[in-house]
């Protein structure tokens, strides 16, 4: 079947098959979170992006290989709410940017900054630090060497505008200039880009539209 990145609570994966990766995404309660279960294609080690709710439905998606790591993309509550549990299981190593790790209760094996790394079996993500959502809000990018680039953007980068900034002007114009720097300028428009809620998106989408993102303050 077509991966289409269209999930709802309750409902199954949808699975994104690349060269070298595989992709799950699966959508879990009580606030709608995608959470992303990464398969090197070579080695089968796995890589959770983001234990956010519902620990028995991400267990059940991670199987029994366990996974090497848990990234997780920010300190907010519905992103992290399912880790403690996701960790004792499977003893995986724990990573999260490290101006946000001090807000998750799960200590943070691993605190990542802009160009850093991690990486499991064959596969290696770039880590981008964007300011504005939280201080630490960290984005992963898999520059896929058979085709284009995929971003897991946690809530930093939507359909249709930038993570909420709460009203405070500076951070919008924080996590817009990150956004523009660190995303639109370095990614071409095919770069496909899977959000921490809703639907997934490609920067080509999205692009035409920074603009009046800018205009309209959020």
């Amino acid at each position: 079947m077509t991966y289409s990145g269209a999930v709802h609570v309750g409902g199954p994966a949808d699975v994104h098959e690349l060269t070298d990766l595989v992709i799950s995404k699966i959508a879990v309660g009580p606030m709608n979170n995608n959470a992303y279960l990464l398969r090197c294609r070579a080695t089968g080690a796995q890589l959770l992006v983001d234990a956010a709710a519902e620990p028995d439905k991400l267990l059940a998606l991670i199987g029994e290989d366990g996974i090497a790591g848990v990234v997780t993309t920010h300190r907010h509550g519905d992103h992290w709410g399912a880790l403690s549990e996701i960790v004792d299981a499977t003893g995986a190593r724990t990573y999260a940017g490290r101006y946000d790790a001090e807000g998750i209760p799960v200590p943070t094996d691993t605190p990542v900054g802009d160009g850093d790394t991690i990486g499991f079996g064959e596969i290696a993500l770039t880590v981008r630090h964007l300011v504005g959502h939280t201080p630490g809000s960290v984005v992963l990018v898999y520059d896929d060497r058979h085709g284009h680039p995929h971003v897991f953007t946690g809530d930093c980068l939507f359909p249709g505008g930038v993570g909420n900034t709460f009203h405070d002007s500076e951070a919008f114009a924080s996590l817009l200039h990150d956004v523009e720097t660190k995303i639109f300028d370095r990614l071409p428009d095919e770069t496909w880009v899977y959000p921490g809620h809703g639907d997934d998106t490609t920067l080509g989408d999205e692009r035409p539209h920074l603009g009046e993102w800018r205009e309209r303050g959020w």
